[in-house]
């Protein structure tokens, strides 16, 4: 049993953020909430609609979208249409303009991929290809975006523009669930937070609070990327 006894909300607009070491269920979590695991017990809804036993293609239909970890692109496919295979929803449903609408919002907000439009996506740089994971995620137009680990494996600078993103998304009007390794970036960024430790929340609160206390700095606010928030203050 991964998760045992977790309960937890997400306000919409809001960033909410899930910190805690590898192993503590955080994963399990998005994963559980995508449909692509199912639950043995409690309950999981989403604007008052329950998602349990739904499949991963259900959940997207109702608005949630999953940035998950490690990006899974599609490398052989171009960057144009790793990004149209995110909006099958909306072509399916007969709605091109909608997709072609956020497309645009899409390049808005990462003008690289624009660039690399008919580039394979496999020959994107890593900090490219989490932009087009990103992005792939967006263009479903969710209520509701699931990210696991985006800053996994890029260097300081792509994580800087990764989480600036998330904070205009947030002011944008999207619900941000975040899993996190950096955990003094994803505090410092998010609004509320939930810490994990073997399956279970241990501590949760808003992110201010979480910052200052004194069991969260020993066990996870070591030097890391995040001061890049403290350096500009």
């Amino acid at each position: 049993m991964a998760i045992k006894g977790v309960s937890l909300s997400v306000a919409k607009g809001r960033i909410i953020t899930l910190i805690g070491a590898n192993g503590a269920g955080k994963s399990t979590i998005l994963s559980a909430v995508s449909g692509l695991l199912k639950s043995w017990e409690g309950e999981i809804e989403f604007e008052g609609t329950s998602l349990k036993g739904l499949d991963p293609p259900s959940v997207v239909k109702l608005g949630i979208s999953l940035v998950p970890e490690g990006r899974l692109i599609f490398p052989p496919l171009t960057v144009m249409d790793n990004l149209k295979l995110g909006a099958y929803t909306l072509y399916r449903k007969n709605e091109g303009a909608t997709a072609a609408e956020t497309l645009e919002h899409v390049i808005t907000l990462f003008p690289i991929l624009s660039e690399r439009a008919k580039q394979p996506a496999g020959t994107l740089s890593g900090g490219e290809q989490q932009m087009l994971a990103i992005g792939r995620a967006l263009m479903a137009k969710p209520r509701l975006l699931l990210l696991d680990e985006p800053s996994m494996g890029l260097a300081p600078q792509i994580v800087e523009k990764i989480f600036q993103t998330l904070i205009f998304l947030r002011d944008e009007g999207y619900t941000i669930l975040l899993v996190e390794q950096n955990a003094r970036a994803a505090l410092q960024m998010a609004d509320r937070g939930y810490v994990f430790e073997t399956g279970s929340v241990v501590l949760q609160g808003e992110t201010s609070e979480l910052l200052e206390d004194q069991d969260v700095k020993r066990a996870f606010l070591g030097k890391d990327y995040g001061d890049f928030y403290e350096e500009r203050q």
